[in-house]
């Protein structure tokens, strides 16, 4: 296990200095000494993913510049190099992770608004319902602490679209460039004036 030990900048403790990040490997057969490693280790990784999460984009610039830097650092030495990377995959694990997870609460909670809002909707129906029941010709209700409110409006209900005149129809033409057809003759060699064929390598970590 690789610790990423580095002196004190001014962002944490645990963050590399943008102009030498150092980098030291500690290497024990003991369990217990790897054990406090690992700790040591994902604390680091912690205090970087807080400023990478921060609000203030300078911050953020800086956090991720003295992670490039932590990258870029000794790179003829491939023990330190490789524990750097390690980091940042964790780093990046890690904001991954808290993203799903963000993702998931956002969902929950979306369907918990969309619960309520339905609830306060039946029951404004059945409070207008009961109070128009009583007073039909009512347009405003007030009570000791709110008011209840009406204004008439008008809308358009098509009940049968196809047998609306034509010149009750408004028409729109939309076009877009068919990928598939045009990569395909790419790849086959013909030259196509407006589109390229690019081709990019794309990484995961595992």
């Amino acid at each position: 296990m690789a610790v990423l030990t580095a002196p004190a900048a001014p962002l944490s403790p645990y963050l590399p200095q943008a102009a030498g990040p150092s980098c030291s490997l500690q290497r024990s057969g003991s369990l217990w000494q790897l054990g406090i490693e690992a700790q040591e280790l994902t604390t680091a990784v912690g205090q970087l993913a807080e400023q990478l999460e921060s609000d203030d984009a300078e911050v953020r610039a800086q956090a991720l510049a003295e992670l490039e830097a932590a990258l870029l650092a000794e790179e003829g030495n491939k023990a330190a190099l490789a524990a750097k990377a390690d980091a940042t995959c964790w780093v990046i694990e890690h904001l991954r992770g808290q993203a799903a997870y963000r993702q998931q609460q956002a969902k929950r909670l979306t369907e918990l608004s969309r619960s309520d809002a339905s609830r306060a909707d039946a029951l404004e129906e059945s409070l207008v319902f009961v109070l128009t029941q009583l007073q039909p010709t009512a347009n405003r209700f007030s009570f000791p602490n709110h008011e209840l409110t009406s204004r008439k409006s008008s809308a358009v209900v098509i009940d049968d679209e196809q047998a609306l005149d034509p010149a009750w129809l408004s028409f729109t033409t939309t076009s877009k460039p068919d990928k598939a057809a045009i990569k395909e003759a790419l790849k086959a060699g013909q030259q196509i004036t407006g589109a390229q064929l690019l081709s990019r390598r794309s990484w995961r970590i595992c």
